[in-house]
């Protein structure tokens, strides 16, 4: 009996303490806001959050507060509602900022960095990189920027949080209408053709490294990603033959025929000119050999000699010179200037 008189009473006690927990302790008396909101006050926001002083903070739903704060406050990007016993209640919110215009049949909406419409307009603000092909379902100020396609919605949030990490301020256009091929066009013209959304920050980061390479820098043509890890640079929308081989801006000139001609001399052809050409051209794609071992030639990082072959015989002939079981022809006896995105011989 003892033993069930001491068990009623501990229950007794637990049910005393939480019916005055949720009752009279713990009961709010300070609401701090901080962070960035300077189109709203911090009264406004408490007002928008529901909560009251004398509201408990045990029995208060934190993430609902928070969301009907994002419902309210249209330039609200981020709240965050936060209890600090035993009676005090911190706000945090950060505030929208313009990042893009989504282009759409009706118009062009507005929409954070976080991808929350702003608003709906029938004009595009200038300055503000420009999505195409969403086919947004959702217009409404206030609320995300969605798709139907559901491969869409994805390749829109990982492009946006990726461009707002890089800080990337020379795109000009994304299109997305097909979004297993998407393509970005820069304000200097360059076109990318990016395929689809994954590894999204690394393509970007390579296409950003191609076009500030020496031999590119300053032109206007096409990046196309080859693989997973390749980005080749043309000056036509043509397919790249060599992936990772840049294109002459200006081909030698021909004959009938289709030989270069020796502009220096009496129009006779130029061998090393016309050996340049062929290398160019040739339809061989480079790749990155496997490890070899000590006793075979290496192609390596950084642009070391590679002398032609190996030595134990696993070289043969053809009509372009020699090739080895990596797939390399000997044109001219050495490779170099691999840098994983652009390669030239």
């Amino acid at each position: 009996m003892m033993n069930v008189y001491g068990l009623v009473v501990l229950l007794l006690v637990i049910t005393a303490g939480i019916t005055i927990s949720y009752t009279f302790l713990f009961n709010i008396s300070e609401i701090r806001v901080s962070g960035e909101s300077d189109m709203y006050s911090a009264e406004e926001i408490v007002i928008a959050s529901g909560i009251n002083e004398g509201d408990n903070l045990l029995r208060l739903d934190t993430k609902k507060s928070a969301q009907k704060i994002l419902d309210e406050l249209l330039y609200v990007e981020t709240a965050k509602v936060k209890r600090d016993f035993p009676s005090s209640l911190e706000i945090t919110v950060t505030r929208c900022i313009p990042a893009f215009n989504v282009s759409y049949e009706g118009g062009t909406l507005i929409v954070s960095k976080k991808g929350k419409i702003l608003a709906s307009n029938d004009f595009i603000t200038e300055g503000l990189p420009v999505i195409l092909g969403l086919d947004p379902s959702e217009i409404s100020p206030g609320k995300p920027v969605a798709s139907e396609n559901e491969h869409k919605n994805e390749a829109f949030h990982e492009l946006i949080s990726t461009m707002v990490a890089m800080g990337d301020d020379n795109i000009a256009i994304v299109d997305m209408s097909d979004e297993h091929s998407i393509l970005v066009q820069y304000k200097n013209d360059m076109i990318f053709k990016m395929g689809n959304w994954n590894d999204v920050e690394y393509k970007l980061n390579l296409a950003k490294n191609v076009m500030n390479d020496d031999t590119v820098k300053g032109k206007k043509g096409y990046l196309t990603m080859i693989g997973t890890n390749q980005c080749s640079f043309r000056t036509s929308d043509s397919p790249a033959s060599n992936p990772g081989i840049i294109e002459p801006t200006t081909q030698p000139k021909t004959d009938e025929y289709g030989n270069p001609i020796d502009e220096i001399g009496s129009g006779e052809r130029n061998p090393e000119q016309e050996a340049d050409f062929d290398r160019i051209n040739s339809t061989t794609v480079p790749v990155k050999p496997e490890p070899q071992t000590e006793a075979q030639s290496q192609w390596t990082d950084g642009g070391e000699d590679y002398n032609g072959g190996y030595d134990d015989g696993s070289q043969w002939q053809n009509d372009s010179g020699y090739s080895d079981n990596g797939g390399y022809s000997d044109y001219s006896g050495d490779y170099g200037n691999y840098d994983g995105s652009v390669q030239q011989w």
